[in-house]
């Protein structure tokens, strides 16, 4: 057998600089793609939307006197009595927990405060009673609710 056969038997043994120059290259390249992902990433807004401040409960006529609907995604409870619609906050007052609309009020599950069927403090450590929002009509006839602006407890929307 000559010298060139056995050459072609062996597999090509790979040198040291090659090897090294090889781990390099393909780290810096792994380095830059992750570099480069996480700047997209960066740049993408990180918005989360909240639930918008006003929006559309339905016609009033879909409400029967004597209602009070909870709206749990909404956190609010809608009131309708002889004189008229209502929308009252299902937030605690005390730390912001969601409380629970009962048949004579209302009743917060973390601390115990208790709430009357207006909103009224009866009980516990809620330091003011649950706001009132404002209610109106849409052009489109349908009401709506507007939880940024406060109304003063006993507003009514005439309906």
């Amino acid at each position: 057998m000559s010298d060139e056969d056995k050459a072609t038997d062996k597999p090509a043994a790979m040198s040291r600089r090659r090897a090294l120059t090889v781990t390099s290259a393909v780290g810096l390249c792994g380095a830059g793609g992750v570099a480069g992902l996480s700047n997209l990433l960066f740049f993408q807004p990180r918005v989360t939307y909240g639930e918008p401040s006003r929006f559309r409960i339905g016609r009033p006529e879909t409400f029967p006197m004597g209602t009070r609907l909870p709206l749990s995604r909404q956190r609010v409870t809608i009131v309708r009595v002889e004189a008229g619609m209502a929308a009252i906050s299902n937030t605690c007052t005390h730390l912001g927990c969601v409380i629970a609309t009962t048949e004579i009020g209302f009743d917060c599950p973390c601390h115990g405060s208790r709430f009357d069927a207006d909103g009224g403090v009866l009980g516990g450590p809620a330091p003011r009673p649950l706001p009132w929002f404002a209610l109106a009509l849409s052009p489109a006839g349908e009401v709506e609710v507007d939880t940024a602006t406060e109304v003063p407890q006993g507003t009514f929307l005439k309906v």
